[in-house]
């Protein structure tokens, strides 16, 4: 059974989201409710941090594509930290990495 956990902190007037375990077709509605309220209570600048992601698949990219958009028609801004293993790999095979403001684990 795919796990995932979601922390939200609120700081400075940014939103750090910290991801651990697995972004898949099960998990990503958890993810996509939570930066769903988020949005609706008036966040706009956000850091996804998936350092402690170990999977990701097209369910898991497709909500963090969404949000982005989001954000985007919001004026606001949805930064990737941590990214790694799977999920720089799907957001490089699929052109995405350049949706996002990314930052690699050598770049913290």
């Amino acid at each position: 059974m795919a796990d995932l956990s979601v922390e939200v902190e609120r700081t400075g007037g940014v939103v750090v989201v910290r991801l651990g375990g697995d972004l898949d077709k099960l998990t990503a509605p958890r993810l996509g409710d939570c930066l769903s309220g988020l949005v609706r209570e008036g966040e706009v600048e956000f850091v996804i941090d998936a350092a402690r992601l170990s999977f990701c698949d097209s369910s898991g990219l497709w909500v963090l594509v969404e949000h982005q958009r989001r954000v985007d028609a919001r004026q606001g801004r949805l930064r990737l930290t941590g990214v790694h293993g799977v999920l720089l790999r799907v957001l490089d095979v699929t052109g995405l990495r350049a949706a996002f403001d990314v930052a690699l684990p050598a770049q913290l």
